[in-house]
């Protein structure tokens, strides 16, 4: 059931110097980004930090008050006729009829497209066949996030935004659609998601955007942002050692963080001598460390500190 679809060159969306405000609040303030074209592109972000609204201007559902928005190098809002065709839109809320069954909603959606993929294959391939005459109201959370998906990608879109797409679901099947988002990079399809995890964005993403008070604070390669970042040593203990004392005994440079109670991260070069250093100091004052590991810092490292460790 492997879609063919014609992917752009360039960029697939262009953004540049984009504002949008409620009321006094700027949820979107001077953002310039691209999105690469035949790629995925993941955008993080806290809540409240703006990057629905920043989706939801490119998708054409919200005007900017200042910028340039681009979409397959088209106005998303004075060209929307024209894009609707070639761009598939999975909102985290709605876009299905509540009373219909997954077979009956998707062969509707498919009616408006010259092309649709096979509904029949598309809904085997995201185990929707099995949920019989079950309409959509009645279904789990991950059960609509995949009929969602299916209704987004059904028209063979050049472009794809995706809100949150395994929101909800079980382990197979989100391994499942990350399987089916990598084979649309592959055929050429460019895709935008949002996500709240990492490891997703990590897996799928070849350019990851971080988005806090509405401005960019960092873009990049997930491999690219965790390397411009000290490599990490890891370990458990009891809570609340003397984190001074153990950076003291430390190589210069080194940083000991305890966050959260027990849990301890040593930001610096790993190397054999801060093997020996750490071990020294854990059995000169009596500390058993478990589960110790080094390598880079993850991408939830990496946005935690560009994003702050507080609530919101």
């Amino acid at each position: 059931m492997a879609p063919t679809l014609t992917g752009v060159s360039g960029f697939a969306v262009e953004v540049e110097d984009l504002h949008v405000r409620f009321g006094t609040v700027r949820a979107v303030d001077g953002v310039s980004v691209q999105f690469p074209a035949a790629g995925v592109c993941a955008v993080l972000g806290p809540n409240g930090a703006g990057k629905t609204t920043l989706i939801e201007t490119c998708e054409g559902y919200r005007r900017p008050h200042r910028g340039r928005v681009r979409v397959l190098g088209r106005d998303p809002v004075a060209d929307a006729r024209e894009l609707r065709p070639r761009v598939g839109v999975m909102l985290q809320e709605g876009g299905v009829w509540p009373a219909l069954a997954a077979g009956p909603a998707l062969h509707r959606v498919a009616r408006f497209y010259r092309d649709p993929l096979p509904v029949d294959s598309l809904m085997e391939r995201l185990g929707l066949s099995r949920l019989g005459g079950r309409t959509f109201r009645r279904m789990s959370g991950g059960e609509k996030q995949r009929v969602k998906l299916a209704a987004a990608i059904i028209g063979r879109p050049e472009l794809v935004f995706l809100d949150e797409p395994t929101a909800g679901m079980d382990p197979q099947a989100r391994l499942a659609v990350w399987d089916l988002i990598r084979q649309l990079r592959d055929d050429g399809v460019s895709v935008v998601l949002t996500t709240h995890l990492m490891d997703e964005a990590e897996q799928l993403a070849d350019e990851v955007v971080i988005v806090d008070r509405g401005r960019v604070v960092a873009t990049g390669s997930p491999s690219g942002l965790t390397s411009r970042y000290d490599e990490v040593l890891t370990f458990r203990a009891s809570a609340g050692l003397d984190t001074a004392l153990l950076q003291a005994a430390l190589p210069d440079g080194c940083v000991v963080v305890e966050d959260p109670p027990g849990s301890y991260r040593v930001e610096g070069t790993v190397d054999p001598a801060l093997l020996a250093a750490v071990a020294a100091w854990c059995a000169e004052h009596g500390v058993l460390a478990t589960a110790l590991t080094t390598g880079r810092r993850s991408l939830e490292d990496v946005f935690l500190d560009l994003t702050g460790r507080a609530l919101r």
